[in-house]
């Protein structure tokens, strides 16, 4: 004889579990109130602007592909309960997804970062003292060996910077170098992290020959000591014109190069180039705005990781 037992939705995801933790120590609504966003065009079956972020959300903080991420939130009790579906109801397939983040854009998810930054700065994860910067490659996923042969059969010696965009798939991307040896495609993100918490303060995407001392200038904090590498060497005078604090490791060819205080900047950095450890350094987008809307996302869920550790 079959028996139907009554579930509830509720009653499967655990108590402890890290979603429900996230929902008592951020204010979800009043950050999906900030964003402003139009109820009309997110979705065929009217998920709602409300459950379609905080999928968003759930497909960053688990590094989901928009398919994986229908999947996801088809299969996963958790996920269900996150985004507020129930356990039968239908959810959001990829597509949905997609155009709900390209609904949104970067502004709209620029404003989503910020208002979780808030949320976190009343909670006391943000000094205004010690700041930072760094920067790392992000790589597209296009490669570019028919490209250059067809820029040699045109005449030019070799595939640069100068002539790219004529050939690329992605127009924004360029080519950057970390060493005279060391090259990638696509991209550069630039990083502003607080040094109480570990939690970003500001992100930051541009093509990938931008230095890292004019990146600076866009992710550069109101107050505090600036804490970087060499490569912000050329951003100090930007850092002292903000009025800033400049803690930046010098050359070696630099009279004022004092290398014990270089070597206490290096102990100060240490532990906070992490953020950029366990991150995914190939982008999924083309272009720098998706690319730039992606990491605003990526920098709020790692944001949302840090608060449950340290909560």
């Amino acid at each position: 004889m079959n028996q139907i037992q009554m579930v509830s939705l509720e009653d499967l995801v655990a108590k402890d579990h890290p979603y429900r933790k996230l929902k008592k120590l951020l204010n979800f609504n009043r950050i999906i109130r900030k964003l402003k966003l139009k109820q009309a065009g997110v979705g065929a079956t009217g998920y709602g602007k409300e459950r379609l972020v905080y999928c968003l959300l759930l497909q960053f903080m688990e590094n989901l592909s928009d398919r994986e991420c229908e999947r996801y939130l088809r299969e996963n009790t958790a996920g269900k309960w996150f985004a507020g579906f129930s356990l039968t109801e239908e959810t959001p397939d990829y597509s949905t997804l997609c155009k709900f983040r390209n609904a949104m854009g970067s502004e709209g998810i620029e404003r989503l970062f910020k208002a979780v930054r808030t949320q976190l700065q009343e909670k006391g994860y943000f000094s205004d003292s010690f700041k930072f910067v760094d920067a790392t490659a992000l790589i597209s996923r296009f490669n570019l060996w028919e490209q250059r042969d067809e820029a040699i059969r045109a005449g030019y010696e070799k595939l640069n910077n100068e002539n790219i965009e004529k050939y690329a798939a992605d127009k924004d991307a360029k080519i950057g170098a970390k060493t005279a040896h060391k090259f990638w495609y696509g991209f550069k993100k630039h990083v502003c992290v607080n040094m109480k918490s570990g939690m970003i303060e500001n992100v930051a995407v541009t093509p990938a020959n931008v230095t890292d001392a004019d990146g600076a200038k866009l992710v550069l904090p109101r107050t505090g000591f600036i804490f970087a590498d060499k490569g912000y060497v050329g951003a100090i005078a930007e850092i002292k014109r903000r009025f800033l604090i400049p803690r930046v490791i010098l050359r070696d060819n630099m009279k004022e190069k004092d290398r014990e205080r270089d070597k206490e900047i290096s102990k100060r950095r240490a532990p906070f180039e992490r953020t950029f450890s366990k991150q995914d350094r190939r982008v999924r987008y083309r272009g720098t705005a998706k690319n730039q809307a992606a990491e605003y996302l990526n920098a709020i869920a790692y944001n949302m990781r840090r608060l449950l550790v340290l909560a």
